[in-house]
């Protein structure tokens, strides 16, 4: 992808051969190594070979590396990393021929996907709707609050094991798997129907789930990667975002039909106009209106749904690389993290201007999002996944807007989970060594590591139930289960088991930490 995500891969670097031949047998004398490419490694690693979730795979980006060392990692895989061993999978010649084509293929220009192809793209598996049950084929509480989704990769990214598997998280016990071929990597809850959400893979294709039946109604590719999703608050709309190709589309959110494409470009910080990949998109719970980060760009766009062509504010100079963000206040405050500014920058969508730039770190990351209230101030939790001499999770005041304080962790981080009725906020050790089977626990209170949690498998991504009684945690890579914790005693108290668990997404989130609202907030507001 980009220089900063390559940086950010470096622990990641033995897996730059990650998704490398899925399907090896079915083509094992195949010359056409770029297809097998684009089908089996782009998700992971870029369809222009510059990189996604993992490192770029390019004549530039393995100039000296050694074919034999390359080799090895593709035959042992690599440990606490998505690169799986292929020993016995692939033989010697198709490994030797892709690792000669990667090393001859220069990074590729970024190739197109249409609104066109998107149209093309729509797949409609249940043609009426309302053929679909009236309620729920499971027992769980009737505000849907305590469904869980969880992005299950599979152990090759793709095949049998990609899924998003939903649980009931009052028992612990799954309800629904519903395939999608790729690895599923966002789950998105519709706010204004409880039977509906939204799978997005790391193919970009989004899936519409029926969560009453378990099962997926249509589907439409969006682009070739890029994570970026976000349902409006009334769910009418959605709105997705690529890395690859650089633009982003509003969709019915009934029908998956595509509205209206954005080209995303802009002037950045420095003042070169440059096409940027999409950060996050969020839609808010005060107003009609998606808000979508441009990454390289550095700005954040807000998009006006109920006025005429969906029209767009421009947010300048908010950071040189932007990426993920959370809502706090009711949804109108936006904390974005900037990774080459080491910054959250704070943003105002009801006056569309920036509030404030906050000191977040070392390569801030937000991830979901925590804000909660503790003893009368809402406070906000940063992780960070840089390597820095001195690794922290970074602490604000959100009604002053200023850091309180930088809490020392024992090593990078990227996902932290707060709820009002959890005595701790969780963080994800990622360090690549075994404190990245690790889940940290701040108390809110003195805001000091209290625990550490050895969770087993590479430990990812913890989400508190809605009601915040239990702790969610992803054991993926080794693991394979998803470990349940008693958020007051730490106990362990359940094991959901699955392919390569990664993100992990409450519904209560959906009235709770995502759209900006806590559930105090939310009784003081009845």
């Amino acid at each position: 992808m980009k220089n900063t995500i390559k940086t950010l891969n470096k622990s990641l670097l033995a897996s730059s051969i990650a998704m490398l031949l899925s399907s090896g047998a079915a083509v094992a004398k195949s010359d056409d190594f770029h297809k097998l490419y684009q089908d089996n490694c782009a998700s992971c690693h870029g369809s222009d070979h510059g990189g996604y979730l993992a490192p770029a795979l390019n004549s530039a980006t393995l100039k000296g590396r050694s074919p034999t060392a390359l080799r090895t990692i593709v035959m042992a895989g690599s440990f606490d990393t998505l690169m799986p061993p292929f020993y016995g999978k692939l033989d010697d010649d198709q490994i030797r021929g892709v690792i000669k084509h990667l090393q001859e293929t220069p990074k590729q220009p970024n190739p197109a996907w249409t609104i066109d192809d998107m149209k093309k793209s729509l797949k409609v598996y249940v043609k009426d709707e309302s053929t679909l049950p009236a309620k729920p084929s499971f027992q769980i509480d009737d505000k849907f609050e305590n469904l869980i989704g969880v992005a299950a990769r599979g152990k090759y990214g793709r095949g049998e094991g990609s899924k998003a598997i939903f649980i009931n998280s009052s028992t612990h016990q799954k309800v629904g798997e519903v395939p999608t071929g790729t690895a599923a990597h966002i789950i998105e809850f519709n706010p204004a129907n409880p039977r509906w959400a939204y799978v997005k893979t790391d193919t970009a294709e989004i899936f519409k789930v029926d969560l009453y039946s378990m099962q997926a109604v249509r589907s439409i590719k969006t682009g070739w990667n890029g994570p970026g999703i976000g349902v409006s608050r009334d769910g009418k709309y959605i709105m997705a975002g690529s890395f690859v190709p650089h633009n982003a589309v509003i969709l019915n959110a009934d029908t998956l039909e595509p509205l209206k494409a954005f080209e995303l470009e802009g002037t950045d910080p420095d003042g070169k106009h440059v096409s940027s990949d999409s950060g996050m998109i969020i839609g808010t719970p005060y107003a009609d209106i998606f808000a979508i980060a441009l990454e390289n760009a550095g700005q954040v766009w807000v998009i006006d749904l109920n006025k005429e062509g969906f029209p767009v504010t421009r947010i300048e100079k908010v950071g040189r690389h932007l990426h993920d963000a959370f809502l706090t206040h009711g949804g109108k405050k936006l904390m974005i993290a900037s990774y080459d500014d080491s910054i959250v920058a704070a943003i105002d969508l009801e006056k569309r201007e920036i509030i404030k730039k906050l000191e977040a770190g070392c390569v801030p990351h937000v991830g979901g999002g925590s804000a909660v209230k503790v003893d009368g101030r809402t406070l906000g939790f940063g992780t960070n996944f840089g390597d820095c001499d001195k690794t922290v999770v970074s602490v604000w005041d959100l009604d002053k807007m200023e850091v309180v304080k930088q809490v020392p962790v024992s090593g990078g981080t990227e996902s932290p989970a707060a709820h009002a009725n959890a005595p701790y906020v969780a963080v994800d050790i990622i360090s690549k060594d075994r404190r990245a089977r690790t889940v940290q626990l701040i108390d809110k209170k003195t805001l000091e590591v209290a625990r550490t949690l050895d969770v087993g498998g590479h430990a990812y991504f913890p989400e508190y139930s809605a009601d915040g009684k239990f702790l969610y945690i992803s054991a993926g890579y080794n693991g394979d289960e998803v470990v349940v914790y008693d958020s007051n005693t730490l106990q362990k108290v359940a094991s959901v088991p699955m392919e390569s668990p990664a993100g992990i997404f409450s519904r209560g989130r959906v009235k709770y930490m995502t759209r900006g609202l806590s559930p105090d907030e939310m009784e003081q507001a009845k």
